[in-house]
């Protein structure tokens, strides 16, 4: 599984660099923080690949980045070769580039 730090998260959208950001976390959680992105719960990923892109980049995240782990296993599965993870998800934004972040 291909993997990309909070880092170059930052770098990609500083740059403004054309990719697609989804969020696999419950509804929920969105009430508590966000970094944007496309929101599709994690069970909801699998009856929404039409949605997903195929043509670029697509970073995939949670809270810690197990669950996005998982989505990006089952997409590559699926013959997506464009996912990555996003490596400490959410937390580690919080810790790395914002603080503001809520870490919950």
């Amino acid at each position: 599984m291909k993997e990309v730090t909070v880092a170059e998260l930052k770098k990609l959208k500083d740059n403004k660099v054309d990719f697609q950001l989804i969020d696999v976390r419950e509804e929920h959680e969105l009430e508590i923080c966000e970094i944007g992105g496309l929101h599709i719960a994690m069970g909801e990923v699998m009856d929404n690949l039409d949605k997903i892109s195929r043509d670029k980049q697509v970073i995939i995240h949670c809270r810690s980045g197990a669950r996005s782990g998982a989505i990006c296993q089952a997409l590559e599965a699926n013959g997506f070769s464009n996912v990555y993870n996003l490596k400490g998800g959410i937390i580690a934004w919080s810790t790395e580039i914002d603080p503001s972040i809520t870490k919950y």
